[in-house]
């Protein structure tokens, strides 16, 4: 768990494009993935800015970090993800996510904080590092955002990387949080449609006044950046959201 962040290098980039080129057309298969051309208007994402950036996206599916990749990828962007320890345990896609750059988070452990340490390399590299800032699929029955842990802002704040927030709706059609494989298989005929749209980097030092703030400056900043991201899905479902800046997080309990 000591070990720091290391740039995949040119190896890592061939990877990257391969998996992306697989992984795309295997997207378009079961998917209509558009990205900020939902009901045919307004303009065309520009490509996501170059240099150290902190990408933020609401998160409804165990299919948001594949599509998320994707959609960077056509933005731009090779995109270093933070995703739970356990992906990184598991046999094969465990050393494919390292060889991505991806960042292991170990939630509720000791070691949860040291994923910021790695995703502060990786910008200090010039990378886009993404960030579910809920921590978690949202237990919202309407699929809407919860509100946001504050880790994306103290690491923007720590490293002056801006956040660019993102949304994306309708992915809890494409790998349900029930029966997955079947859902798959009739996504093959039925291709739900997932509509993405990115929103203006937020320059979070600027918003603080400098690079430090207490906890209760971080929390509102955090409940600022979620409320971009928000107003986001809103605007891709064309409805009004129940909480500007999420609802609060539904505790699951678990049996036994």
């Amino acid at each position: 768990m000591g070990q720091g962040w290391s740039q995949p290098g040119r190896a890592g980039a061939v990877v990257y494009a391969l998996a992306a080129l697989v992984v795309g057309t295997l997207v378009t298969v079961v998917t209509r993935l558009r990205i900020a051309q939902h009901r045919g208007r307004r303009r065309a994402v520009e490509r996501l800015p170059d240099g150290p950036i902190i990408i933020v996206s609401n998160h409804v599916s165990y299919a948001d970090g594949v599509l998320l990749a994707i959609v960077s990828r056509r933005l731009g962007r090779s995109v270093r993800i933070l995703a739970t320890g356990g992906v990184f345990r598991a046999p094969l896609l465990g050393w494919l996510v390292r060889r991505l750059g991806f960042i292991s988070v170990e939630r509720g452990s000791i070691h949860a904080a040291a994923a910021l340490d790695r995703a502060a390399e990786a910008l200090a590299a010039d990378e886009a590092v993404a960030i579910f800032p809920e921590g978690r699929t949202t237990r919202d029955p309407d699929h809407w955002p919860e509100r946001a842990k504050t880790g994306a802002v103290r690491l923007s704040l720590r490293t002056g990387a801006p956040i660019v927030p993102l949304a994306m709706v309708g992915t809890h059609r494409v790998l349900g949080r029930e029966h997955p494989i079947r859902s798959i298989l009739v996504n093959v005929v039925l291709r739900p449609k997932v509509l993405v749209e990115v929103g203006r980097p937020i320059d979070v030092r600027a918003l603080a006044g400098g690079e430090s703030a207490t906890a209760e400056e971080v929390r509102g900043l955090s409940d600022v950046v979620m409320g971009r991201v928000v107003s986001l899905v809103a605007e891709l479902r064309e409805e009004a959201a129940p909480q500007p800046t999420g609802v609060e997080a539904i505790e699951v309990r678990r049996a036994g």
